[in-house]
């Protein structure tokens, strides 16, 4: 069965926790206030559409394909983007709450986080070379067996990273981020 191509779109304000949101292949479309909360977003393909102060926390985007998409303000916690359609996935976060979301041995490569939190996410053996945490806070954050070569941290806060059990070849920090990763080792570090 075919999706229909809805494209062009804007939805302002709508509430997908009671109805579901359409099956379809959603282009150029805008989600802006709307609320996603444990809702059924399996199944759908959005390509380069803006979802712009929505709450997605807990939704089901199960074989979901998000290309292109951007994601401003929104609250996404507990989503588990390994279940998505990783084939082509791209999209970016600012100023998103992703507290307790998973991205399980995804492969993001130049991936943007912008002023993100990001309390407990999970980057078990994910490949986020390139990848930017500006301004994001990273309180017990998940980083095992994670490819972060060429990662910037410089401005992320309230990492702790195993240097011995990630990739971090090329990573750039701050000087009072490398406190996160001598965590291990318990030492006493003063200024």
């Amino acid at each position: 069965m075919d999706k229909p191509f809805i494209t062009d779109q804007s939805y302002i304000s709508k509430d997908f926790t009671g109805s579901k949101l359409a099956k379809g292949e959603y282009e150029n479309c805008v989600f802006e206030g709307c609320n996603f909360a444990d809702a059924y977003l399996d199944n759908q393909n959005f390509m380069e559409c803006e979802f712009i102060d929505c709450n997605l926390s807990n939704a089901n985007i199960r074989h979901t394909t998000f290309k292109e998409v951007s994601f401003s303000h929104c609250k996404m916690m507990g989503l588990k983007f390994e279940d998505c359609n990783t084939f082509l996935i791209d999209f970016s976060f600012n100023d998103c709450n992703l507290n307790y979301t998973s991205f399980y041995g995804l492969t993001l490569l130049k991936q943007q986080f912008i002023s993100c939190k990001m309390v407990e996410t999970d980057f078990t053996e994910a490949i986020l070379k390139n990848a930017v945490f500006d301004s994001c806070d990273l309180q017990g954050a998940i980083f095992g067996r994670t490819d972060l070569e060429k990662a910037d941290f410089r401005t992320a806060t309230n990492f702790v990273i195993d240097p011995e059990a990630s990739n971090l070849k090329k990573a750039r920090f701050s000087k009072d981020g490398i406190i996160g990763l001598l965590k291990k080792y318990n030492l006493s570090i003063e200024p």
